[in-house]
């Protein structure tokens, strides 16, 4: 809320409208507990994403919110209202699936369309509303065309327009991307992300792909398990990651093995990291957080181990005493090209206030 009392001339924040509430959802299959107490709020033109691995639960979840599964137990609300007991078709939500699921033998209208006629509007306020959703995703004059004259990225804006045209409340969107090549993929992701907020509406966005869901998320579930491990927007996630599993799982990591002692961790650089644990822990160190020098400017040294090219960057392992190799990310400078497998290099920290320590078992 602002400082200022309400008044003439006063701004008064107001907070975000809740319109997805999921409370304690549970979901087993036979003995595998897929679902096991997930609860969580998608907020008022947010784009939510379920990120997690294969078998984490997200897709249940979602699937669970569309009407396709129904929770063993638990709520899932939207707008306030149970939707557990209220059919698919009558459920105020709109589906992208990752296969995209358009008939192939309706042309680009036809497919937008469909969910119109089912419905039973009027011809001629579905000519205006298909009119209106195909110019919304860039796809006006495409109307006569069939999904097999399409490339992978219009036929994604065909199947978001074929949702959107019915005007849902919630947008639910599963791996939409995975047909698309990587360099497409990149593309699409910003132009939906642009096109939802556009549009003001809720979406809940199903991955894997932790770059993807840093790219499109206001914020960010992390499923471990069929629980949510950790739910924060993508900076909280990936700067201040809560726990080992999800600082390992969203973004590259090192783990370095070290003792903590009085307030701090003491680094073989000679650098100290603050932290309030004391013993054993692992020491959380970002590729980009490290930075090379010749042998010899830092007590702490090693041997390149392998380096690869990743477009403007190199990233170098380097065998540093450590239980694994430290992995370490550089501009591709010409100082970076010159240093090769099996030279010896001493390694520093560039921030350590950006480190952060775990308990280790």
């Amino acid at each position: 809320m602002s400082a200022s009392a309400p008044g003439a001339g006063a701004a008064v924040e107001r907070s975000p409208t809740s319109v997805v509430e999921i409370r304690g959802a549970r979901k087993r299959f036979g003995n595998l507990s897929v679902l096991d107490g997930c609860s969580l709020t998608a907020q008022e033109g947010e784009i939510l994403t379920l990120l997690g691995s294969s078998g984490c639960g997200k897709t249940t979840l979602l699937r669970c919110i569309a009407g396709f599964l129904s929770p063993d137990a638990g709520e899932i609300r939207i707008d306030g209202r149970d939707t557990v007991p209220v059919p698919v078709n009558r459920r105020p939500v709109g589906v992208v699936f990752q296969s995209y699921a358009l008939f192939p033998h309706l042309t680009v209208a036809g497919n937008v369309a469909y969910g119109l006629k089912m419905r039973g509007e009027p011809a001629a306020t579905i000519e205006r509303m298909v009119a209106a959703a195909l110019a919304t995703v860039s796809l006006s004059g495409f109307e006569e065309r069939y999904p097999s004259q399409l490339s992978g990225g219009q036929q994604q804006r065909v199947a978001i327009a074929r949702v959107l045209v019915l005007e849902p409340r919630v947008l639910l969107l599963d791996e939409p991307f995975n047909a698309l090549d990587a360099k497409l993929r990149g593309s699409m992701q910003l132009e939906l992300r642009q096109l939802i907020k556009r549009l003001g509406i809720t979406a809940i966005f199903v991955t894997h792909d932790q770059e993807e869901a840093l790219t499109m998320s206001d914020r960010i579930a992390v499923m471990r398990a069929g629980r949510i491990e950790q739910l924060g927007t993508p900076a909280d996630i990936f700067d201040r990651p809560q726990t080992a599993y999800v600082a390992d799982f969203v973004g590259a990591s090192n783990f370095w093995e070290a003792q903590a002692a009085s307030g701090s961790i003491a680094l073989p650089s000679g650098q100290m990291v603050a932290t309030e644990l004391e013993g054993a822990v692992s020491l959380l160190i970002r590729p980009h957080n490290l930075a090379l020098a010749a042998a010899g400017e830092a007590r702490w040294t090693g041997r390149i181990a392998s380096r690869r090219h990743i477009g403007a960057l190199m990233e170098y392992e380097v065998e540093a005493g450590g239980a694994a190799p430290l992995k370490v990310v550089a501009l591709r400078d010409v100082q970076a090209a010159c240093v090769k497998v099996g030279d010896s290099v001493s390694i520093s920290l560039r921030d350590p206030a950006a480190c952060l320590a775990y308990p280790r078992p």
